[in-house]
C-alpha cells in the first residue's frame, strides 16, 4: 500500500482535512472559471454591439429614413460606442472589486476590523456588511461622475451640478442608513436566531419590505429627490383621464416630474400599488410629444399593468430570491464555501456578503432569459396600447423617444437579445405597423 494510503487510515483527521483543502481548492477554481466566463462573454458581446453600430453608423435604416436624420443616427451611434468602452472600463474595475474582496483577502480585513470592537454581533454584521457595499460604491464612484459629467455631457444630456449631485449621493447614502440597516439587521438576527429555516422567514421579510417600499415609494421617497406637480394641461388631462377609464384603471393622480433638473432624456411610468398608484411623466416628455403620442405611450404603460406584467416580474424575483436564500442557508455552514472565496472570518455577515458578491458570477444564464420574457412584455404592451389608441401614434412617440434619447437604431442582434429589455426599435416598429394597416 502507498505511504500516502497508510496516512489516511492512521490519521481520519488528516483525511478529512486533506478532503476539505480539496473542496476549498475546487471551490475557488470553480469560482474563477464562472467568472472568467462571464467576463469573457459579456466582453465578446460588448465587442459584437461596437462593431455591428459601427458599420451600421453611416446608413440610417430604411425604416427610419423619413424619420431620423443620418445626424441623428450617428449621435445615437457615438453615444452607443462612448458608452459601450465607458462599459469596457466599468467591468475591469467591478472584476478586480470582486477578486479583491473575496480572494484577495478584502472582506475578512473589513471583517477583523469591526470584530475589533466590542459591540454586539449583529451590530458588527451591519458596519461589515455596509461598509464593505459603501467602499464598493465609492470605487465606482469616479466611473459615475465621470458619466455624467463628461460623456452625457458631451452628447447633450446632462443636466445635473456637482452640487445636485453630491446632494443626490448623501441623500441616498442617508437612506441606505436609516431604511437599509434596520432590514439588514433585522434579517441578521433571523440567520442567528430561528434555526435551520431561518431563509424562509428571511424572505418572508424581504417580500414584506418590497411591498411595502412599492407602496411607499411615490409618496415618501421619490419626492426627496425630485419635484411632481398635477398635470395641468387640462385638454391633456381630460384625454388620459378618458383612457384610464376606457381601461379600467384608478390611480391617485397624474403627475408631472422635473426629470430636466439632472438629464434630457425622457420617460413616463406608473408606480405604486393598491391604491397608491401614480401615473407619472417626465417633464422633457411632455414637452417632446403631442396629446395623441402621450396617450399612446401611457396606453403602454397601462397595458403592463392590465396585462399583470409587474405581478409576474414580482413572483418571478421572489421565487429567485427563495432559491437563493435557500441555497445561503446550505452555504453557509460549509466551510469551503468561505475558505474558497478567501474569508477566515465566518459568520453570517459574510456569508451573506460573499454571497451577494459571488452569486452574480453563476447566474448569467438568467440574464438572457428574463430579457427574453421583458421583451415578450413590452410586445404584449404594445399590442395592448394598439387597441386603445392609434399604433401610427405609438409608432411616431416611440421614434421621437429614440432620437430624442439617442438609442442606437442597429443593435446587435446576440447582444440585444442577451442584454435589451426591450426589442430593437425595428422589430417593435414592425410588429406596431402589422396593427396599424
Amino acid at each position: 500500500m502507498p505511504k500516502l494510503c497508510c496516512q489516511h487510515y492512521k490519521s481520519p483527521k488528516g483525511v478529512v482535512s486533506y478532503q476539505q483543502g480539496l473542496l476549498m481548492n475546487a471551490f475557488t477554481i470553480i469560482f474563477l472559471i464562472a467568472v472568467a466566463i462571464s467576463y469573457a462573454v459579456e466582453y465578446w458581446l460588448a465587442r459584437r454591439q461596437c462593431a455591428f453600430v459601427l458599420a451600421h453608423r453611416d446608413a440610417v435604416p430604411e425604416a427610419f429614413r423619413e424619420s431620423i436624420t443620418l445626424e441623428a443616427h450617428q449621435k445615437a451611434a457615438d453615444y452607443t460606442l462612448a458608452k459601450g468602452k465607458l462599459g469596457e472600463v466599468d467591468r475591469v474595475i467591478s472584476l478586480a472589486v470582486l477578486l479583491l474582496f473575496t480572494l484577495g483577502g478584502g472582506i475578512d480585513w473589513i471583517a477583523e476590523f469591526w470584530m475589533g470592537f466590542e459591540w454586539p454581533t449583529t451590530l458588527i454584521g451591519v458596519a461589515i456588511i455596509l461598509s464593505t457595499l459603501m467602499l464598493i460604491q465609492l470605487i465606482d464612484l469616479p466611473i459615475s461622475i465621470y458619466k455624467t459629467f463628461d460623456l452625457e455631457e458631451r452628447f447633450g444630456f446632462n443636466r445635473n451640478t456637482p452640487k445636485q449631485f453630491a446632494t443626490d449621493l448623501l441623500m441616498q447614502l442617508g437612506l441606505t442608513l436609516a431604511i437599509g440597516g434596520p432590514i439588514l439587521a433585522l434579517i441578521l438576527w433571523v440567520m442567528g436566531a430561528v434555526g435551520p429555516y431561518w431563509w424562509v422567514w428571511a424572505w418572508a421579510i424581504l417580500q414584506s419590505f418590497s411591498i411595502l417600499m412599492s407602496w411607499a415609494f411615490p409618496t415618501f421617497i421619490a419626492p426627496l429627490f425630485n419635484k411632481f406637480s398635477p398635470l395641468e394641461d387640462a385638454s391633456l388631462r381630460e384625454r388620459i383621464e378618458a383612457l384610464l377609464g376606457r381601461c379600467g384603471f384608478h390611480s391617485k393622480g397624474i403627475f408631472v416630474m422635473d426629470g430636466s433638473r439632472r438629464s434630457g432624456h425622457g420617460n413616463a411610468y406608473f408606480t405604486g400599488i393598491g391604491n397608491n398608484k401614480r401615473i407619472v411623466f417626465f417633464d422633457t416628455l411632455v414637452n417632446s410629444l403631442n396629446h395623441e403620442e402621450l396617450e399612446a405611450v401611457l396606453a403602454h404603460e397601462l397595458g403592463h399593468f392590465k396585462r399583470k406584467h409587474v405581478l409576474k416580474m414580482l413572483i418571478a424575483s421572489a421565487c429567485i430570491s427563495l432559491a437563493g436564500l435557500g441555497l445561503l442557508g446550505w452555504l453557509m455552514g460549509q466551510n469551503w464555501f468561505y475558505e474558497g472565496l478567501g474569508v477566515s472570518q465566518q459568520s453570517n455577515s459574510t456569508a451573506l456578503l460573499l454571497f451577494m458578491l459571488a452569486f452574480p458570477a453563476f447566474t448569467l444564464f438568467l440574464q438572457p432569459t428574463m430579457a427574453y420574457f421583458q421583451r415578450k412584455f413590452e410586445f404584449e404592451a404594445d399590442d395592448f396600447a394598439a387597441t386603445h389608441a392609434h399604433p401610427r401614434d405609438l409608432i411616431s412617440a416611440l421614434v421621437k423617444l429614440y432620437r430624442d434619447n439617442a438609442s442606437t437604431l442597429t443593435p446587435d442582434p446576440l447582444y440585444s437579445a442577451f442584454h435589451y429589455s426591450h426589442p430593437p426599435a425595428a422589430i417593435r416598429i414592425a410588429n406596431l405597423e402589422t396593427k396599424a394597416t
